[in-house]
């Protein structure tokens, strides 16, 4: 008897003699039961053709008693089908429950108590380069505010730091500053290359780590590395300019500045007394052979608000910040208010001196032009490297001040500075004493620790929570204050010089009314120090479990009149606020609903919310995306760079139409995304019944189309068993076959009509089952009822596409690699895909690491890396698949391999090898570090991640930006899913 079948007959809710009286008729007509079987799993047929086929073929009359009884035969297969979908696991993988006092902090905050996140992480690695300081008539950000400048130029829209804070509204600002003695310059802010300088596009050039954080940054820890010799700034732009697309990057540990660990580790912890009283504490240590010296200044400023005369800055007059004692600062700010800085002795038990200047540009220094005073933005600068000391303000006041420290440490050793900012000092007359800053400060990183043992499995290994935790830091230290008000931008401001015409009619002209001003969960801070608003869907995810309501918070922002445009487009990221990625928000909010609260608890208004705002961006998307409206898509960039034959954010050669896969499948899940909101909120109110039908017949006709269009075979072609986005120019049209994440996509596009839906919703469920007797040519390709269990599988690839898409998937000559899956297939290293239009040849070939090509920057690709973003996805359609096939779907993983999964343990595999990018292998290495071997064999770096963007595919490096915490903080929730496995499998 077939295991599905033995499984379900064996149930304890029916008497021994009717399963067996089954399996007497099963033992005789086996070949019967099981093309019955299939017949109903692939949609086949519906319930008269069941009650027909079970008379005549298989309940001949053998005074049995069942021949006459083919509708209790049905109720019995179903009746037991109902007890196996009530054992479905209805929660979501992750659930909001972590009692702590970090726990009781974020309900605090919740409930406007105490403002626990007025301060956290919010200050920019980056704010030189890019697109909201540039007024330059061509758009080259890169070159009208160089790194060069930044130490001498105010910022008009937002600040960075080395590893600093600041306040919700970056009014008032804290970094550090260091100096060797042997740097041109001080180092204030990390150094990177621009897009134009490196052999890969941008990409930052120093070592700094995000160690913890809690999600009301309550603690607060990163590291810096800082040699101890002359920094090679002009080395790294050298060297790289020399490169070429097919060479390697040079980093900043290629350089040998390390070898002899000759660095400083510089360690930055932040700890909240209360949500307005700061402790810092800096520990700067030793690593070198030999003592050294080292200058430290731990730097307070404010942003400057009140140079351009802007109506949107609520503070125009000049702050001021005052010694009011030896290593003592009243900081005063209109909106802010009045706080107190105070600076500890240093390592000869001295108060340290105190510099002061304003921040304000240089405009000798930059433009020759005469200063309106002494006193500017690098003066800290040309006191300690050109020793002009008539550079920093005597009268001992200013808008930027730093205590200077100068320690020398010898080898091994490490001194601690401490540092503290409150809004009411009289509360801490002693604000370093132990019991008021050492207790506070291990307080913290026991709360922090106590937090954590909530948040991250105990079934992981201690490598495992290493890398979950430090996931989980860069996700909260990846938070950025993003100010951008595009009418003012393109305007210029009344104090300054009247920006080029050109502005008008250039980039981002057509969103005047984007007003953004708001703490914005960020892809990089320095790589990509603004939002990207398809990354942030996904950033969602993993911090869901953290901190909900910031969650919740930032997927209504992006839904806002301030971000998204009237016609329901949702900007996409600065350098092309109209550029369009694939429509995962919905998804997100969905997500985020479901993992947030146990099902009888979750935020039904939070969900009401979203869906009435991506109503607009949904009508948007088919209006403006399938304009013929064949319910094929195409015309998008769609995120995924350089993937496709042809630069896809471009007007196509020859004026053609790209018909894509991914694009029509994005469309697909986006539908059943919507289907499934209409149906939970349905269940508490009826208005929404009505929208669910609405968007299922949408994903009926798309999924039709793109499998089988009137005038075709869709995208999918049935020779290759592949789909391939189509070129049509004239009344021509092509397949280009390219084997590329851009065709299992399509795969995404499924899921599982929750049984609960069907029973309380008749409307809906009448609606359905008409559809389904009614238009059988289009329900029997993507609608699949099981019978036993009365649910519903929407879907775009059928039983027999899924399997030959996944054969390709799982081949590890085409898309699986030992470390997850391609995003394209390694056939075409070998077979590279030409296609020749008008004289000219384009071609896409596999390229596992960076990219090849100048496309989008340089520095992104998505012709064979590994991109955990999509990887995830795919982890979780294929849930839902088993969630409804079950053991009777089963795929060989390897293909080739003889060993047979079924879909649920294909998801496991796929996530073993995507987190062990992350974990040591038996020699010490983490294969995202690549041959770097600090990383595997020095205590001070072993114990360090890093999370790339993306990673070759054969050996796992990381490439990219390497902070991208960000998407690849899925992670965690991809080693929760391993924990989770385990716990279920004791045998895994």
């Amino acid at each position: 008897m077939p295991k599905h079948l033995r499984r379900l007959y064996s149930s304890e809710l029916f008497l021994n003699t009717e399963f067996e009286e089954l399996e007497r008729i099963e033992q005789r007509q086996n070949t019967g039961l099981q093309k019955l079987w299939d017949n109903l799993r692939a949609g086949s047929f519906n319930l008269p053709d069941m009650r027909s086929y079970i008379q005549k073929e298989m309940l001949p009359g053998d005074g049995n008693g069942l021949e006459k009884k083919p509708n209790s035969y049905i109720e019995f297969i179903r009746k037991i089908g109902r007890k196996k979908a009530k054992r479905k696991p209805s929660e979501p993988d992750v659930i909001w429950d972590h009692p702590s006092e970090e726990s009781t902090r974020l309900q605090e905050d919740k409930e406007n108590d105490v403002k626990w996140r007025t301060w956290g992480p919010y200050l920019s690695e980056r704010q030189w380069g890019t697109v909201r300081e540039d007024y330059s008539a061509d758009g080259n950000c890169w070159d009208y505010f160089p790194h060069d400048h930044a130490r001498s130029r105010a910022y008009r829209w937002g600040e960075d730091g080395l590893l600093g804070i600041t306040d919700e509204e970056c009014r008032l600002c804290f970094g550090l500053a260091l100096w060797n003695e042997k740097d041109p310059i001080l180092k204030e802010r990390l150094f990177g290359l621009t897009g134009n300088e490196g052999n890969h596009g941008e990409d930052v050039k120093e070592c700094y780590y995000y160690l913890d954080s809690t999600p009301t940054h309550s603690y607060m820890k990163a590291l810096y590395k800082y040699p101890q010799n002359e920094y090679p700034y002009r080395d790294l732009v050298e060297e790289n300019k020399k490169r070429t697309k097919e060479d390697p990057e040079y980093e900043l540990i290629d350089t040998e500045i390390f070898d002899g660990s000759r660095y400083w580790d510089i360690s930055v912890e932040y700890a909240k007394n209360t949500p307005d009283d700061l402790l810092i504490s800096i520990t700067v240590a030793n690593r070198g052979p030999q003592t050294a010296r080292i200058h430290v200044l731990p730097t307070l400023w404010y942003r400057n608000t009140w140079a351009w005369s802007s109506k949107h800055e609520e503070c125009m007059n000049m702050p001021q910040l005052t010694q009011t004692a030896p290593g003592m600062v009243e900081c005063y700010h209109d909106t802010l208010g009045k706080y107190i800085f105070a600076a500890d002795v240093g390592t000869d038990g001295e108060i340290p001196e105190l510099l002061f200047t304003n921040n304000e540009t240089n405009l000798e220094r930059l433009y020759g032009l005469k200063n309106s005073s002494p006193y500017v933005k690098d003066a800290f600068h040309n006191y300690l490297i050109k020793k002009d000391h008539d550079a920093v303000n005597p009268k001992l006041k200013g808008t930027k001040v730093a205590p200077h420290y100068v320690l020398d440490i010898p080898a091994g050793k490490a001194h601690t500075i401490r540092c503290r900012l409150s809004v009411q000092p009289d509360r801490v007359p002693k604000p370093f004493g132990k019991d008021s800053f050492d207790e506070v400060l291990a307080t913290r990183r026991m709360e922090a620790d106590a937090f954590y043992r909530t948040v991250i499995p105990e079934l992981l290994s201690h490598e495992e929570r290493l890398v979950s935790r430090q996931s989980y830091a860069g996700l909260l230290w990846s938070k950025q204050f993003y100010y951008y008000i595009t009418e003012d931008w393109l305007k210029g401001d009344p104090n300054m010089p009247t920006p080029p015409h050109s502005r008008t009619n250039g980039r981002n002209s057509e969103w005047k009314y984007l007003h953004n001003k708001d703490i914005i969960s960020m892809p990089d801070k320095w790589e990509y120090p603004w939002y990207a608003s398809w990354d942030l869907a996904f950033h969602m995810l993993p911090f869901a479990k953290i901190d909900p309501e910031f969650v919740k918070d930032q997927l209504l922002l992006f839904l806002k009149e301030t971000y998204m445009a009237p016609n329901g487009q949702i900007p996409a990221y600065e350098f092309a606020l109209s550029d369009v990625n694939p429509p995962v928000h919905a998804l997100a909010c969905f997500r985020v609903y479901e993992m947030t609260a146990k099902k009888e608890q979750r935020d039904k208004v939070f969900l009401a919310k979203c869906f009435q705002k991506l109503l607009l961006n949904f009508t948007w998307w088919v209006n403006r995306k399938d304009p013929e409206g064949r319910n094929i898509f195409g015309g998008g960039f769609l995120g995924l760079d350089n993937v496709g034959v042809f630069d896809r954010s471009k007007p196509l050669p020859g004026g053609g139409r790209l018909c894509q896969a991914d694009g029509t499948a994005w469309m697909a899940l986006y539908c059943i995304v919507m289907l499934n909101i209409s149906l939970e909120l349905a269940l508490s109110d009826p208005s929404y019944e009505d929208m669910a039908s609405k968007f299922f017949e949408h994903f009926t006709h798309i999924a039709r189309a793109i499998n089988k269009m009137s005038d075709g075979y869709g995208l999918w072609d049935p020779e290759d068993g592949f789909y391939y986005d189509h070129f049509q120019t004239g009344h021509k049209t092509f397949p280009l076959r390219v084997r590329s994440i851009v065709g299992l996509v399509p795969l995404l596009a499924c899921w599982v009509i929750d049984s609960e839906y069907l029973e309380k919703l008749p409307g809906f469920r009448n609606r359905l089952n008409l559809f389904v007797e009614k238009r059988k040519d289009l329900a029997s390709q993507i609608v699949y009822l099981d019978p036993i269990s009365d649910t519903h599988l929407l879907s775009i690839p059928s039983a027999e596409q899924l399997h030959s898409l996944l054969s390709y998937m799982l081949d590890e000559e085409e898309f699986l690699s030992p470390y997850g899956i391609r995003s394209v297939s390694m056939y075409h290293s070998d077979h590279p895909y030409t296609f020749e239009l008008d004289g000219k040849s384009y071609q896409v070939d596999y390229v596992p690491g960076e990219s090849n090509t100048y496309m989008f920057g340089g520095n992104s690709n998505w012709r064979g890396p590994v991109w955990i973003c999509i990887n995830y996805l795919i982890v979780e359609a294929l849930k839902r698949y088993d969630l409804f096939y079950g053991e009777t779907f089963q795929v060989e993983c390897p293909t080739g391999s003889g060993n047979l999964m079924r879909l649920r343990d294909v998801a496991q595999e796929l996530s073993r090898r995507l987190t062990s990018l992350f974990l040591p292998d038996e020699n010490g290495k983490r294969p995202c570090h690549g041959n770097e071997h600090q990383y595997a064999d020095d205590p001070n770096w072993n114990q360090l991640v890093l999370f790339y963007e993306y990673f070759h595919p054969e050996t796992g490096r990381g490439c990219g930006a390497s902070h991208q915490t960000g998407w690849t903080a899925l992670v965690s929730p991809l080693l929760d899913k391993l924990s989770a496995y385990r716990g279920r499998s004791p045998s895994v």
